[in-house]
């Protein structure tokens, strides 16, 4: 009779082999499942972060005027991650480590060792150095019919000077702070889109009444502002987001459907001088793109 072969051998390699496809499957599902789970997000930061002025707005803080198109609410729908959206219209970096209103935390509490993403917005409420700026040179502009550069000839480098010795210390101890309660998230610091464009443009004038000579201080004092929360961002180890080229020609001068900030008068948004939609939903595809999300 011819010898017969055991199967058992056989049969252990299959085994073997299947185990081993099936712990190779189970370990892909497991990195894939755990590749798929979504960010813990916190948004922080002042009314560029908030939406403030654009509808519609989050009921579940008036007092922050919060919009539910900010640019966090469109970076969390796109990406799926999990938001935790405590910007704050009129917020400085103050209110990072104390409460603004009754009722609000200070933005801080919102971070923990599990937060994976933190973006922000701050530094402009400081000192009161755009609200200040703003109306100052809008109200010198008014008096001066547009010619000259009132605001510059009475404020000179005051509000500069401000920037660089209230308002970066501030955001570096700001930023910090957020370091230390998150110490494993990227931390992402937006800068301010250009409100007012390089030089003077006549036709804006009754819409953003800056004298001629006062739309290059006006934007001089914004990109030392942002010029602050770039550096400051640097030394902390966050990234910067970076706003000085993709918002040019899209200030408050720039015809509707194509501006990203709503001017002083005749302004389309609840809180002139801010984001539309527009700009929000612009700022988050830039900070998207930096950041590589999305």
């Amino acid at each position: 009779m011819p010898k017969r072969t055991s199967r058992r051998p056989v049969q252990r390699v299959m085994a073997a082999t299947i185990a081993t496809a099936g712990a190779l499957a189970l370990s892909v599902t497991g990195a894939t499942a755990h590749a798929a789970e979504p960010l813990d997000y916190v948004a922080l930061g002042d009314s560029y972060s908030a939406g403030s002025g654009v509808l519609p707005v989050d009921v579940t803080n008036l007092l922050c005027l919060r919009s539910t198109a900010n640019y966090p609410r469109v970076i969390a729908s796109t990406t799926g991650a999990r938001l935790t959206d405590v910007t704050c219209g009129a917020a400085r970096t103050s209110h990072f480590t104390q409460s603004q209103y009754p009722g609000v935390p200070p933005q801080l509490n919102a971070l923990d060792t599990g937060t994976d993403l933190v973006t922000l917005t701050i530094g402009g409420n400081d000192n009161n150095t755009f609200i200040n700026a703003v109306t100052s040179c809008g109200t010198a502009g008014v008096l001066s019919g547009g010619k000259g550069s009132p605001c510059k000839d009475r404020y000179g480098t005051s509000f500069v000077d401000q920037i660089e010795t209230n308002t970066y210390p501030a955001l570096k101890a700001a930023l910090n702070g957020v370091r230390a309660k998150a110490p494993g998230a990227r931390v992402a610091a937006l800068g301010y889109p250009w409100i007012v464009p390089a030089s003077a443009d006549p036709s804006c004038f009754a819409k953003l009444p800056i004298a001629e000579g006062d739309v290059p201080y006006l934007r001089g004092i914004q990109a030392r502002l942002n010029a602050a929360v770039q550096r400051a961002a640097a030394e902390t180890g966050a990234v910067f987001v970076d706003f000085a080229r993709v918002s040019e020609g899209h200030d408050a001068c720039a015809a509707p459907g194509t501006r990203w900030i709503e001017p002083l008068l005749f302004s389309t948004n609840l809180v002139p001088v801010h984001p539309n939609a527009l700009g929000e939903r612009r700022m988050a595809e830039h900070a998207m793109s930096v950041l590589g999300l999305g």
